[in-house]
C-alpha cells in the first residue's frame, strides 16, 4: 500500500528536478537572461562533459556481477517485440514505411532513463531499482542507439542510392565514402562519382559537393557562420511555387546513365557557370549537377524540367557561347533574413564539425523550401541544335530531377514520399551492410557518449572483480562535473522548452497518439514481456514504471538530425515531460494497490 511518506519520498527527488527546469525556462521566456547563442553553448556543455560524465560516474559505480539478467531479458523482450511488430507492419500494411517504424519504436522503448528514470525509481522504490536503471542504460547507449543509427544511415544511403541510381543500382560492387563525409543525413549536399573499372563493373565513390565546400571556405573567409542566409542568384525564371518540404537534401551525381549503357567509362565534362548555382539559405538546399545537354545558344538560359514530377534545378547549357552583346548576367539579391532570433538550440549536440549556433539539432529550425521552377523555351537560331524526342535528351534532362525517381507516390503523405521509396534494384548486401557499418562507425566514434560507456563498463568489470579503488584525484575530478549532471540536463531541457514556438509541435492530434504510444502501449508490452520472463513483485513494478518514463532525447536529437519526424520527438520530449510525473505517480500508485 502507498503512503502519503512513500509519495513525499518521490516528490522529494523529482520536484529539484522539474525546478531547474522551470528555472531554465523562465530564464529565456520570462526574465530574458540568456540569448540563443548563450543557450547554445550551455547545452554544447551538457553535450560534451556533464552528461557522459554522468553517465560515466552511474555506470563505472554499479557492479556488472550483480545483473538482473531476468530484467536485462525483459527490457530485451519488450524492444524486440516491438520492432518485429513494426517490421510486419512496414512490409505488408500501405501505410507502413521505414520512417515511422523508427519514429514508434523510438517512442515506444526508448525513455528518458539517465536523467528522469534513476532518480525517480530510486525515490519509489529505493537504490535497487536504481542498479536497475544504469543497466537499462547500458544497454540503450552500447546496443539500442546503435541500432537506432543503423536503421537511420540505412534509410539515408538507400534513398540515396536510390535517387542516383533507380535502374543500375544492383551492379554496384563497391560504395567508396570519402573520410570527412560523417553521415548520410543529408545535412550536407553529397555528390555521386560512379565509375566502370578494368574489371567492368560500377565502383561508386561518395563525397562531399565541390560546390558546398567553395561555399564553406567562401564564408568563412569572409567571417560569415556557415548558417548566415546567402544570397541568390536565382532570376530569370518564374517561381510558380513554394511550399514547406520535408524531402532530404537531393544529392548531386556525376553517374551518366548514357554512357553506362554504352560501357564507356569516361564521363563528360560540364561548362556551368558561377551565375547559373542558386543557393538556398539553408545547408540543406539541392546541389545542382552539371550538364551534358548541348546547346549553342547565344542567350543564357536554362534546361526544361524533366517529365516526371520532382525539383528541376536550372543550369546553363553546355557550350553556350557569349557575344559581346549578350546582357549581363544577373546580380546576387540578398534573401530575407529570418525574424526569430531565437533559432540556434543545441539539444545535446556533440559533433565538433558543428556551429555553436548551428541549426543541426536547434530546437526548431527554419521551414526549407522546395522550389519548383518554370521556364519558357528559348527560340532562335541557337535552338537548330536541340534534339527533340531522343532517347540521350530524355536522360540528360532527368539528370536534372532530384529523387521521386521510382517512388511509389499513391497512398502517401507528401512529407513521407522519399523516404517511402521503393527501388527496383538495390546494392549486394554485402556492399550495403559495408557502407552503412563505415557511416554508423564514423558517428559513435564522435559521440562522447560511446566512450563515457564503454569505459564506465570497463572500469567497472576491473574494479569489482579485483576490488581496485580509482584515485580520488580521478574520482572527485569526475564527480564535480557527474554532480552537476542531473541539474544541468534539467536545466537545458528548459531551455530547449523556452526557445520552442509551440509546446505541441506535431499537432494535437498526432500528439494524442505519441502520447498513447509513450506512456499506454509501451508499459503495457513491457509488462507482457516482463510476465513472459518471470519478473514478479517489486521487479515487475519497476519494468512497468520505467517503460512509462518521458521520451528520451536521444532519440530526438537523432531525428532532428537525420529530419524523421522531429515534430513528434520533440514534442514528446517536451510535452512528455510536463506529464510525466503525474502519470507515473498514477502507475506507482495503481500497482501499489
Amino acid at each position: 500500500m502507498i503512503t502519503l511518506s512513500d509519495l513525499y519520498h518521490v516528490m522529494t527527488a523529482m520536484v529539484p528536478l522539474y525546478v531547474a527546469m522551470i528555472l531554465a525556462y523562465g530564464s529565456v521566456k520570462w526574465w530574458k537572461i540568456f540569448s540563443a547563442e548563450q543557450c547554445s553553448g550551455i547545452n554544447r556543455f551538457v553535450a560534451l562533459f556533464a552528461v557522459p560524465l554522468l553517465s560515466f560516474h552511474f555506470i563505472a559505480s554499479n557492479n556488472p556481477y550483480e545483473m538482473n539478467l531476468r530484467f536485462i531479458a525483459a527490457d530485451t523482450l519488450q524492444k524486440i517485440i516491438v520492432l518485429v511488430v513494426l517490421t510486419i507492419w512496414s512490409n505488408v500494411s500501405k501505410r507502413g514505411c521505414l520512417e515511422w517504424t523508427i519514429t514508434l519504436f523510438s517512442i515506444s522503448t526508448l525513455p528518458n532513463t539517465l536523467v528522469m528514470g534513476i532518480p525517480l525509481l530510486k525515490g519509489m522504490y529505493g537504490d535497487l531499482s536504481g542498479s536497475l536503471m544504469v543497466q537499462i542504460v547500458v544497454l540503450q547507449c552500447i546496443i539500442w542507439y546503435t541500432l537506432m543509427l543503423f536503421m537511420f544511415e540505412y534509410r539515408a544511403a538507400r534513398m540515396l542510392i536510390s535517387e542516383q541510381f533507380p535502374d543500375t543500382a544492383a551492379t554496384i560492387v563497391s560504395i567508396h565514402v570519402d573520410s570527412d563525409v560523417m553521415s548520410l543525413d543529408g545535412r550536407h549536399p553529397l555528390e555521386t562519382e560512379a565509375q566502370i573499372k578494368e574489371d567492368g563493373k560500377l565502383h561508386v565513390t561518395v563525397r562531399k559537393s565541390n560546390a558546398s565546400r567553395s561555399d564553406i571556405f567562401s564564408r568563412r573567409s569572409q567571417g560569415l557562420s556557415s548558417t548566415t542566409p546567402r544570397p541568390s542568384n536565382l532570376t530569370n525564371a518564374e517561381i510558380y511555387s513554394l511550399q514547406s518540404s520535408r524531402n532530404p537534401t537531393p544529392r548531386g551525381s556525376s553517374f551518366n546513365h548514357t554512357d553506362f549503357y554504352s560501357m564507356m567509362a569516361a564521363g563528360r565534362s560540364s561548362n556551368f557557370g558561377p551565375n547559373d548555382v542558386y543557393a538556398l539559405s539553408a545547408s540543406r538546399g539541392p546541389t545542382p549537377r552539371p550538364s551534358n545537354y548541348d546547346d549553342d545558344s547565344s542567350k543564357p538560359r536554362y534546361h526544361y524540367p524533366a517529365p516526371n514530377p520532382g525539383i528541376f534545378s536550372p543550369t546553363a547549357s553546355r557550350n553556350a557561347t557569349k557575344k559581346p552583346n549578350a546582357p549581363p548576367p544577373p546580380q546576387p539579391q540578398p534573401l530575407p533574413k529570418p525574424d526569430d532570433p531565437n533559432k540556434d538550440l543545441h539539444m545535446f549536440v556533440w559533433s565538433s564539425s558543428a556551429s555553436p549556433v548551428s541549426d543541426v539539432f536547434a530546437g526548431h529550425e527554419y521551414d526549407h523550401k522546395e522550389l519548383k521552377l518554370t521556364v519558357s523555351p528559348g527560340k532562335g537560331e541557337g535552338n537548330t541544335n536541340n534534339r527533340d524526342g531522343t532517347q540521350e535528351e530524355y536522360l540528360e534532362k532527368d539528370e536534372f530531377s532530384f529523387g521521386n525517381r521510382g517512388i511509389e507516390n499513391n497512398n502517401q503523405h507528401e512529407g513521407d514520399k522519399v523516404g517511402n521509396a521503393n527501388p527496383k534494384t538495390m546494392p549486394p548486401a554485402s556492399v550495403m551492410t559495408r557502407l552503412i557499418l563505415i557511416m554508423v562507425w564514423r558517428k559513435l566514434i564522435r559521440n562522447p557518449n560511446t566512450y563515457s560507456s564503454l569505459i564506465g563498463l570497463t572500469w567497472s568489470l576491473v574494479s569489482f572483480r579485483w576490488n581496485v579503488q580509482m584515485p580520488a584525484i580521478i574520482a572527485k575530478s569526475i564527480s564535480i562535473l557527474s554532480d552537476a549532471g542531473l541539474g544541468m540536463a534539467m536545466f537545458s531541457l528548459g531551455l530547449f522548452m523556452a526557445l520552442q514556438p509551440r509546446i505541441i509541435a506535431c499537432g494535437n492530434s498526432v500528439a494524442a497518439f505519441s502520447m498513447a504510444v509513450r506512456f499506454l502501449t509501451g508499459p503495457a508490452v513491457m509488462a507482457a514481456a516482463s510476465i513472459a520472463v518471470g519478473l514478479k513483485g517489486v521487479l515487475l513494478h519497476v519494468a512497468i514504471v520505467q517503460a512509462a518514463l518521458p521520451q528520451g532525447i536521444v532519440p530526438f536529437v537523432f531525428a532532428k538530425e537525420y529530419n524523421v519526424h522531429p515534430d513528434i520527438l520533440s514534442t514528446g520530449v517536451i510535452f512528455g515531460m510536463l506529464i510525466a510525473l503525474p502519470i507515473t505517480l498514477v502507475y506507482y500508485i495503481l500497482l501499489g494497490l
